[in-house]
């Protein structure tokens, strides 16, 4: 199980990987970090190897994405295939 989170570091974590207001690293699509809370294309942060599975909770683990696409993602460590608004198949390098 993995350790409870520390919700200081989780807001220094978000704020550092909004800063350059990244694309999403799933889709590859600009993500609008002013949206609400729950909005499905609003900023989360995706961990690369999901916590369940391993990952830790560093910033090296973390990546922006939209709520939709790291529900889409959900606890897969390759991150399985996200179908990119332009219908491509390919995730963004």
């Amino acid at each position: 199980m993995p350790a409870p989170r520390n919700t200081a570091t989780r807001d220094r974590h978000r704020a550092i990987i909004a800063k350059g207001r990244p694309p999403c690293a799933l889709c590859g699509e600009p993500i609008d970090y002013t949206l609400p809370y729950m909005d499905p294309g609003e900023y989360v942060v995706d961990h690369i190897v999901p916590r369940n599975r391993g990952g830790s909770d560093t910033l090296d683990n973390k990546q922006p994405a939209h709520r939709r696409c790291n529900r889409a993602k959900s606890d897969r460590v390759d991150g399985g295939l996200v179908l990119r608004r332009s219908g491509s198949l390919a995730r963004p390098r």
